[in-house]
């Protein structure tokens, strides 16, 4: 086949990311040893293999390079990013600079995800130094990289600096500002920016509105969302699913559960298809009304959908049928659920102590022990808890030698669900030999000890 056709397939192949096409140009140029004559070929093959995600064999192919191209280096920088091995993306940058000194703005902008995976701002500003040096400071995309490394690594003045700076800005400049200043619960101006926006000719698109709209859903101004969101939808602009999310869960989370519930079947209708995202942030509105049937609707819509049982709707429905006063539904949940993260098993020891079953939470909490579970602080907080609830000194005795064997990971957490059940059922006895036991160790802040006793 002519070396002019597997390049062009190879491209194809990046573009479609589709690696099986790709593996079998692969073993033709190594049958006829091509890749040798023509190394561009092995770039495109890099790739292809970092595009769809197999680093080690974009890795392999690189390696077997004797002078790689830009497209090669920017490939592995950015596929190692992707994967999260930013410290690996660094040092291909670095390699890179030795090797041939040069590099074009789509390696400052990979590196720059590498810094802000890292939350490495000595380094991001080393780069914003060569940035300036090579000439690329009149790159917009290179300046949006360098505005959203500072402002993720929460250096939003200098973000800030370069935006006033910049002669040229797109939406994706404005965007990221915007969406700066929004995560750092700086709402007004995020909103003063985003007028600004529309008042310089830039049309705010799906991501413009989605960091407004999250900004004020995440952070207790549900009606002020509410109205940016029927605004972006009057605007022509069908909200996606981050959108949709953001507004259900900040609905959720600040108690206003039937707007929720109406966001999400409004959703169903006209939005794109829920993910877990969206069901893990909506499950606590029916938990905090006690809707039992809107909770088993979501759940059945989770089973139809086939959305995945991850660990955080798991949780979500334990927490929620908990709420809903129904165990037995939130034992079926976690009696079906793969028992290998200990949140689950902190989710059902919760749901019987806040049923008052405390045999069965300390049951499960023995089974865990049993099948090699590692408890944490909050397994621990979640028992003691449970013993509180009962009531009965028996138990609490029982969380007294299961505080007394923690050492040091007593928290305040765990020192304060012990001696509220104390203080709850009068054994100021047990308190005050909790306090003579653990007094010698550095805890944070020991008062609750003095304050009680």
């Amino acid at each position: 086949m002519p070396v002019n056709r597997l390049e062009t397939l190879l491209h194809c192949c990046i573009k479609s990311k589709v690696l099986k096409p790709a593996k079998q140009i692969h073993s033709q140029l190594l049958a006829t040893g091509i890749e040798m004559e023509y190394g561009y070929l092995s770039s495109k093959l890099v790739g292809v293999y970092a595009g769809c995600g197999d680093v080690s064999s974009a890795a392999k192919v690189f390696e077997s390079i004797k002078k790689p191209s830009v497209f090669a280096w920017n490939w592995m920088i950015s596929a190692s990013t992707f994967q999260g091995d930013c410290e690996n993306a660094l040092k291909y940058f670095c390699q890179m600079q030795k090797a041939q000194g040069f590099s074009n703005k789509y390696t400052f902008s990979c590196v720059l995800k590498a810094c802000v995976g890292l939350m490495d701002i000595r380094k991001g500003r080393e780069l914003h130094c060569m940035v300036i040096k090579t000439g690329f400071g009149y790159e917009v995309s290179v300046m949006n990289s360098l505005i959203d490394m500072y402002s993720k690594c929460g250096k939003l003045e200098f973000a800030r600096k370069l935006f006033d700076e910049m002669r040229d800005k797109n939406v994706a400049t404005w965007t990221l500002m915007i969406c700066g200043y929004s995560h750092k619960r700086e709402l007004e101006k995020s909103l003063e920016l985003f007028e600004q926006m529309k008042l310089r000719g830039f049309e705010p698109n799906e991501f413009t509105w989605n960091a407004v709209i999250t900004g004020f859903s995440q952070n207790e101004y549900c009606d002020k969302a509410f109205e940016r969101f029927c605004k972006m939808k009057a605007g022509g602009i069908a909200p996606d699913l981050v959108t949709w999310n953001a507004m259900i869960s900040g609905f959720t989370r600040n108690h206003q559960s039937e707007v929720a519930l109406m966001l999400f079947r409004d959703m169903l209708i006209l939005g794109p298809h829920p993910n877990s995202v969206t069901i893990a942030g909506l499950l606590p509105a029916c938990g905090f009304i006690g809707s039992l049937h809107a909770g088993k609707a979501i759940h059945g819509l989770i089973l139809r959908r086939k959305l995945g049982m991850n660990i955080f709707m798991v949780t979500a429905l334990i927490n929620m049928y908990s709420k809903c006063g129904s165990v037995n539904y939130a034992l079926n949940v976690f009696d079906r659920t793969p028992k290998s993260d200990v949140a689950a098993w902190n989710a059902m020891i919760g749901c019987y102590g806040k049923h008052g079953m405390v045999p069965a939470a300390i049951k499960l909490f023995e089974r865990m022990q049993e099948e090699n579970v590692q408890p944490n602080q909050v397994t621990f907080t979640s028992v003691l808890s449970a013993c509180s609830h009962g009531g009965r000194s028996g138990r609490l005795t029982e969380a007294y030698q299961l505080v007394k064997g923690m050492g040091e990971e007593i928290n305040e957490s765990i020192i304060g669900a012990f001696l509220n059940g104390c203080r709850i059922y009068g054994r100021s006895d047990l308190a005050m030999g909790m306090a003579e036991e653990i007094l010698g160790m550095d805890l944070k802040k020991p008062g609750g000890f003095v304050n009680f006793v």
